[in-house]
């Protein structure tokens, strides 16, 4: 009996999970006990939960480690924070568009 209990509160959390960090939803890392930790301060966006309430993270240097929600540390980006982000990719393109545009020019070679 306390192994169905354990399974229907595993996959209660799950659900709430679900519902709290979507498929694209920007976290970051606090803390992680995981000796193949992503550093702490690493972005991240969310690609799924799985039934037992991981959440499958794409992190922005690269990794792809999952989160445990009750032995990691995280936060959920504020949509001011999201918007600074998509401003310095703006700018980020944008910079390297101009330096495309510059170094298109005709080579001369003696």
């Amino acid at each position: 009996m306390l192994v169905i209990n354990e399974f229907l509160k595993l996959e209660k959390e799950a659900k709430r999970y679900k519902e709290q960090y979507p498929k694209g939803t920007r976290l970051e890392l606090i803390s992680m006990e995981d000796p193949q930790a992503v550093p702490p301060g690493t972005r991240g966006t969310v690609q799924f939960v799985d039934d037992i309430g991981s959440i499958h993270m794409n992190w922005d240097n690269g990794r792809t480690l999952a989160l445990v929600p009750k032995e990691d540390s995280f936060r959920k980006l504020t949509e001011q924070e999201i918007e600074q982000e998509q401003n310095a990719m703006c700018v980020e393109e944008t910079t390297d568009d101009l330096a495309d545009e510059q170094s298109d020019g005709p080579v001369m070679s003696m």
